[in-house]
């Protein structure tokens, strides 16, 4: 008895997965809410000066930004339901996830970017008086860590189809 109450214990992480996936939607929708209101009130305006252009610009970063950050929770979503709940749903090769580790290094991946991202928002809107030398050497220590992480780890194994 406690074996199968074990065994569909897995079933919970249908929770994270729904909640993960509200997030990834929640943000995806806001993001393009904002970039909408944004090409609106450009339109609307009539003139972009090169001030208002570089403004734009680090409005549009900030709404990639939510993107990237759906994303960040999209692929928690999929990779949690594909560990715990069903092994057979078809994903992009880019996406399979097999293991606790595959799903680990995808999300690291993204999280790389996002901090990319976040360092080119605070570089393109710098007044030229705050400090962005002590941001980008932390953004780049991270990385660089994230980075030597990802390729010092043993790979996992691929696992072996069925040939029937």
């Amino acid at each position: 008895m406690l074996r199968n109450l074990l065994g569909a214990s897995r079933y919970m992480i249908i929770i994270a997965v729904l909640g993960s996936m509200a997030a990834a939607v929640t943000l995806l929708v806001y993001g393009f809410l904002e970039a909408l209101q944004l090409i609106v009130t450009t339109i609307q305006s009539g003139e972009v000066t090169r001030k208002g252009a570089k403004s734009m610009a680090i409005e549009f970063i900030e709404i990639i930004d939510l993107f990237l950050m759906a994303t960040v929770f999209l692929i928690i979503a999929v990779g949690l339901y594909r560990l715990f709940i069903n092994t057979n749903i078809t994903l992009p090769e880019w996406l399979e996830i097999n293991t606790l580790d595959d799903l680990k290094t995808k999300l690291i991946a993204v999280v790389i970017v996002v901090m990319g991202v976040i360092f080119l928002g605070h570089l393109v809107a710098w007044d030229g008086q705050t400090d962005l030398m002590g941001l980008g050497i932390g953004t780049a220590a991270v990385i660089g860590t994230l980075t030597w992480f990802l390729n010092t780890k043993p790979k996992s194994k691929p696992t072996e189809k069925d040939p029937k």
